[in-house]
């Protein structure tokens, strides 16, 4: 017998690494030292730049976004997803992204599928300043079903230790600021699905009045990057804390990075919550509480701004010309644990 009597296809395997070494080399920073395809990625930091530099690294994946990628044939917005998660995710901590790693797990290796995921992931690298140095591909044909795979994602950025941006820092008083999302973002789609695609049995080219949008293409929304418009600030020293509203929503990160003995108070209605959000929400006849715990609901970004610094911050947003909501405050509390208390009506 031969591998691929097993469904394992080596030649095709190696056109789609052929594809990824091609795309992903124009993601090459300095600091990257040799191309793809060594056991290990080296790279090298500019030490008259970095005077005491902690390395920060974070891993994640899209979720069940995939599937919709699947059904439309769109596979490039969830590659630049991947990325643009990681990035946000090492930012909270004030880092800058450096290099970035991917695995991806197919049950038969389609290399034009590849070749968009990472298309994806090049575009998202390019724009934040981060290389691609590398990853992993494995065609697993008895764990994912035929035209399934599965894609994680692994980013180390740099941040001066003086800079770390640590709960500490937060003081009742301080301001919090929203920066909206395009969407789901990555999180919610396992009950986004079951709605649209079962509940309301829609396909997914679809399209939906209430959201203006077909509803392949609105779950697609790319999953924003908050570094380019961010790394002022956070250089700066303006923020005392970041929030990346991801699984949990805003009750589930923003505690997050929030000191014992503080309160969160978020007024509803402060920000505008998008239609897709409403439109599921009615589907499924969901409460207020569980909207707010499954999804970002128009929130990407929470900054947590003393006020000293609210004006800078605010001018830097708007020189960017970047949207952006004041939805609360921080306040003591007499719980030991943080915690995010809603004021208000939702939207919805």
């Amino acid at each position: 017998m031969r591998y691929v009597d097993a469904g394992v296809d080596i030649s095709r395997s190696e056109q789609a690494k052929d594809r990824i070494r091609r795309v992903a080399s124009r993601t090459f920073t300095r600091g990257v030292l040799g191309g793809i395809g060594s056991f290990g990625a080296l790279f090298a930091l500019d030490s008259k730049r970095w005077k005491e530099p902690v390395l920060v690294s974070s891993a994640d994946g899209v979720g069940t976004k995939l599937k919709v990628a699947a059904a439309t044939g769109i596979h490039s917005t969830v590659g630049a997803d991947l990325v643009n998660h990681c990035v946000n995710d090492i930012l909270t901590m004030g880092a800058e992204p450096l290099f970035f790693l991917d695995y991806l797990a197919m049950s038969r290796m389609d290399p034009e599928i590849v070749e968009q995921l990472v298309e994806g992931m090049t575009r998202a690298c390019h724009d934040t300043g981060c290389a691609l140095v590398g990853g992993e591909t494995a065609e697993l044909p008895d764990t994912y079903a035929a035209g399934e795979y599965d894609l994680a994602g692994f980013i180390v950025g740099a941040v001066e230790r003086s800079r770390i941006m640590k709960a500490g820092a937060v003081r009742a008083g301080d301001l919090l600021l929203a920066l909206p999302s395009l969407g789901l973002h990555t999180n919610g789609y396992s009950l986004a699905r079951k709605l649209i695609f079962v509940t309301a049995g829609l396909a997914p080219d679809a399209y939906v009045a209430e959201i203006g949008n077909k509803i392949g293409a609105e779950l697609l929304m790319p999953h924003r990057c908050y570094w380019p418009m961010l790394k002022k600030t956070i250089a700066e020293g303006w923020l005392s804390g970041l929030a990346h509203i991801t699984g949990g929503g805003i009750p589930g990160n923003l505690p997050r990075v929030l000191p014992r003995g503080t309160q969160a108070v978020i007024e509803l209605g402060s920000w505008p919550v998008l239609p897709i959000f409403s439109y599921l929400a009615r589907l499924g006849q969901i409460e207020r509480d569980e909207l707010l715990r499954i999804f970002n609901l128009g929130v990407g970004m929470i900054l947590v701004v003393p006020p000293a610094h609210l004006r800078s911050v605010e001018s830097e947003l708007k020189r960017r010309r970047e949207k952006f909501y004041r939805i609360g405050e921080m306040r003591n509390a007499d719980s030991r644990k943080s915690q995010v208390v809603f004021t208000g009506a939702l939207p919805i």
